[in-house]
């Protein structure tokens, strides 16, 4: 099928129709059309095999034959999503999309299980899988006796199970399936950088997939909302590696603002995300396996780069690449581009959320003899390096960010609460030395509240995370006058932007913040004001579409996902607000 054929077909839905599914290793974006438009493979950052969401070529698409209504939902404790297609006078058809666990980090399997579940099904698949981000065509396609298709692309080996009838043209599979009332069929695509001599059997493929979800995600029934609370847990597994390493977003060079672009790659692991997921999961009352996973991969990456640790990693725990084009059109609204520039930054803010992971580690009584060195490579670093300007949480330019210093005054805190007295003392001293500085520097001369930088006088959401860590008291008049200063400034219809543009209204060069509105709604039930954190709760957590998976941010005004999909921090902090309001 020709590139102008497939655009037409298959253009780019609103992110809000998107759904998710995703092995820990690398993970799929799938529209209402059954249509996969998005996945890397083998990993999450090595390029992409289906590049049609940023307007490249790649889909794997299976799709009603006739006119149809279209619905969706994740099965509980699971990323594995079922679409349900209503069509005119010719039945119902159920797919069940997912990828097999456990994982094979060099080998993706996706399982798609197509069941005609009133009346005969018809759907078309289409498969058109293309490596180096769409521009290798599958070669040496052929199909074997027992009608699996095989073929390379780029250094990739790709096998198809269940499309024997299949046409191939020019590197494209095409078919149309008739499945009988009541019957279902299985397709299992599988690339890799190797495969296994012979494909899963697609019965046991799903069986292990159930399990092992429902394995890894308990209920969470400390919560105000148990269904939203497990499944923004199973969001996090499953952009989670079995390394520890856990994703900021599934996806790249989506725009955070309709007009203006800002499009960043966000399919490497951060450092501070993996802190605020981490903490998250401690609120469940774990320990879990995943947590214990999250904590790893932090502890070694502290290891490793001491006081020079950079904000983000591979999944691998390599460095991010560079930023570069990829030659792709992007999504409409912005351009495409891989690699970050974090790379370069220094981000102080890490180390005190790091000891603030560490910490809960430490209580849970699972931080073992390489985390308690961490905790000492971090105290050491912010001794260090806490009064050097930083890009702060927002990755931005240098400067002396108050809210790098309150993060750091609470993680230092943090840590003292279970230390010997000797390390407790020197915690102490040093988070009182730095509280005292900030206070000085920061504290805005008529409202009394935190400011954003000593020049910066405007506020900040994020400076409302650090006294819910133990910065500050939540009574503390500074910690009261800021919550009332977010409230004023950066909120509109309850949704909460990071912090006002220069001499511009809110939402003029991007959307609110889902991460801030979580933690205006924690602040507020903190400070007993329980009505408005309710508010800001169900406000931000509605913020989704009927995958209920939560970006970055929420254009107010158009009522649209803004941003890469899902926002592993947007869930983490859901998850916790969730079990904090239910305190």
């Amino acid at each position: 099928m020709r590139a102008a054929d497939l655009a037409a077909r298959f253009p780019p839905h609103v992110l809000r129709d998107y759904a998710l599914i995703a092995d820990g290793a690398r993970g799929a974006v799938v529209g209402p059309r059954g249509d996969i438009g998005w996945m890397c493979a083998p990993r999450w950052h090595d390029d992409a095999v289906f590049a049609n969401l940023l307007g490249g070529r790649g889909m794997f698409a299976v799709t009603p034959s006739h006119p149809y209504t279209w619905g969706g939902h994740y099965e509980p404790s699971t990323l594995v999503f079922r679409h349900h297609w209503t069509s005119r006078g010719d039945g119902t058809i159920d797919c069940r999309d997912a990828m097999a666990m456990p994982s094979d980090p060099e080998c993706a399997v996706l399982l798609r299980e197509i069941s005609a579940v009133e009346g005969d099904g018809e759907v078309d698949v289409l498969l058109d899988l293309r490596a180096a981000f769409g521009t290798k065509a599958l070669r040496g396609l052929h199909r074997d006796d027992d009608g699996r298709w095989s073929a390379r692309t780029g250094d990739l080996h790709v096998r198809l199970t269940g499309l024997g009838g299949a046409r191939a043209e020019a590197g494209v599979l095409s078919a149309h399936l008739r499945v009988p009332a009541g019957e279902s069929h299985h397709l299992v695509l599988e690339v890799g950088t190797r495969l296994p001599d012979a494909p899963p059997d697609p019965a046991h493929a799903w069986a292990s997939t159930v399990h092992t979800w429902r394995s890894a995600v308990p209920e969470v029934s400390n919560s105000v909302a148990p269904s939203e609370a497990q499944h923004s847990f199973a969001v996090i597994r499953g952009l989670t590696s079995d390394d520890g390493g856990m994703v900021a977003a599934a996806t790249m060079s989506l725009p955070e603002h309709a007009d203006h672009g800002r499009s960043y790659d966000y399919r490497y692991a951060w450092i501070r995300d993996q802190c605020y997921a981490g903490l998250a999961l401690a609120e469940c009352g774990g320990p879990h396996p995943l947590y214990e996973t999250l904590v790893g991969f932090v502890v070694r990456r502290v290891l490793q780069d001491g006081p020079g640790l950079v904000p983000a990693y591979t999944v691998l725990g390599d460095p991010v690449p560079e930023e570069r084009s990829t030659g792709l059109p992007g999504y409409p609204g912005g351009w495409d581009i891989a690699g970050n520039h974090v790379r370069g930054q220094f981000q102080l803010d890490a180390f005190g959320v790091v000891l603030q992971l560490l910490a809960s580690a430490a209580a849970l009584d699972v931080l073992d003899a390489d985390g308690w060195r961490a905790v000492e490579v971090a105290v050491s670093a912010i001794e260090r390096r806490w009064e050097t300007p930083d890009a702060g949480i927002w990755e931005i330019e240098d400067d002396w960010w108050a809210h790098s210093r309150l993060e750091c005054v609470a993680g230092l805190k943090c840590i003292a609460q279970v230390s010997s007295p000797a390390d407790a003392a020197r915690c102490a001293a040093l988070a009182d030395t730095i509280l005292a500085r900030t206070s000085r520097e920061c504290l805005h001369p008529l409202e009394g509240r935190w400011q954003r930088s000593p020049g910066q006088p405007g506020v900040d959401a994020a400076l409302l995370r650090p006294a819910l860590h133990g910065a500050v008291a939540i009574e503390d008049p500074r910690t009261r006058a800021t919550l009332a200063a977010v409230r004023r400034d950066l909120v509109e219809d309850h949704y909460v932007y990071r912090y006002s543009p220069d001499s511009m209204p809110l939402g003029t060069t991007e959307g609110a913040f889902l991460l801030c509105g979580f933690v205006l709604a924690e602040a507020l039930h903190a400070d007993g004001q329980e009505v408005e954190a309710f508010r800001f709760f169900e406000r931000n957590r509605a913020a989704c579409g009927p995958a209920a998976l939560l970006s970055e941010e929420w254009d107010v005004q158009e009522r649209q996902l803004r941003g890469n999909l899902p926002q592993a921090f947007v869930h983490a902090a859901l998850l916790s607000s969730s079990i904090r309001l239910a305190r």
